[in-house]
């Protein structure tokens, strides 16, 4: 009987969650020991751990779970739900039953988006809402979902009746929502005790290093959101999205920058992800697609990047306007 469910080289993963997971707490026992310059480079660190568990570990994680065994992706869940702040179970329903349903849509008719995430959410005129208000506000809002979170300990932690937007994710099917609802339950209780032991360990620590460097942490995650998709088409499944192909970055981030690839085949392993270009080839070639030169999270540095959702509004507009 096999431990995997797909390939032995995802223990890579689970070794990579457990050494966050030891490290950060051995950070708060050091605090009081070292000098300035190395609590910046801890805080540093904290904020490279997290940013890179949700963009790649616990990303991948949500859509490929790593084991055969049920208890065992349960017991993963609860472990990186520690080391990114977050319940990876909540993350998976609004990552992967709202983002990828949607797709970084445009506002319809009732002023919104249908993905929650979109970087169209909030802005003008059919544009991208700007970098900064997406990136800072986004981090500030998901804040302010964690302190609901763990405020939630006065019905330990359970997904509440007010929580509409997990409760309509959750699975219909009833054996299943209950798991789910039930491991968001365990992630949140995790996550919440860890808080009470960082405090214990340094309160210091908790204050100066940890909360802010979660804070820059969620919003260097929305900046990676923010360049996987700015200048794509929305209407055009096989161009709604910016891969980047640089072997050493996907090398480092299992595949993380096949991401059209990854959004047309979200269920695909990551190491499977070159193949979907390979199969895909006739389709990502048929239409103008954003591929970029740098990594998402330095899509700022990408200034020839064409905006390909541009075109699109122009030709929206009534014939003799400028």
């Amino acid at each position: 009987m096999t431990v995997w469910k797909n390939t032995p080289k995802d223990s890579i993963l689970v070794g990579l969650s457990l050494a966050q997971f030891a490290i950060t707490p051995l950070l708060a026992i050091s605090w009081d020991a070292v000098s300035l310059p190395v609590r910046v480079a801890g805080g540093a660190l904290v904020t490279l751990l997290m940013t890179y568990n949700i963009i790649v570990i616990s990303h991948l994680f949500t859509h490929v779970p790593w084991f055969a065994s049920v208890r065992l992706n349960a017991a993963v869940s609860v472990v990186n739900s520690v080391n990114i702040g977050q319940s990876v179970q909540a993350y998976q329903l609004t990552h992967v039953r709202n983002h990828h349903r949607f797709n970084n849509d445009r506002q319809g008719d009732d002023g919104t988006t249908r993905d929650t995430s979109s970087t169209y959410r909030k802005g003008k005129n059919g544009q991208h809402e700007p970098l900064l208000p997406y990136a800072f506000g986004g981090a500030v809002a998901s804040i302010a979902d964690r302190v609901k979170g763990v405020a939630s300990v006065v019905r330990l932690w359970k997904v509440g009746d007010s929580e509409e937007k997990l409760l309509s994710l959750a699975s219909h099917r009833e054996m299943r929502r209950v798991r789910e609802l039930r491991q968001i339950q365990a992630d949140r209780t995790a996550h919440s005790l860890s808080l009470v032991v960082f405090v214990s360990l340094s309160w210091q620590w908790t204050v100066f290093c940890y909360l802010p460097a979660y804070f820059f942490a969620l919003t260097l995650v929305n900046v990676q959101n923010y360049y996987r998709h700015y200048g794509a088409n929305p209407e055009d499944r096989a161009s709604d999205s910016v891969s980047h192909y640089n072997r050493v970055y996907n090398f480092l981030t299992f595949n993380d920058g096949y991401h059209q690839e990854h959004h047309l085949r979200p269920g695909t392993h990551w190491s499977q992800l070159p193949g979907v270009k390979d199969d895909q080839r006739v389709r990502l070639e048929a239409q103008p697609r954003v591929v970029s030169p740098v990594p998402a999270m330095l899509g700022f540095l990408d200034r020839r990047r064409p905006l390909l959702h541009e075109p699109l509004l122009h030709e929206a507009e009534p014939e003799g306007m400028p």
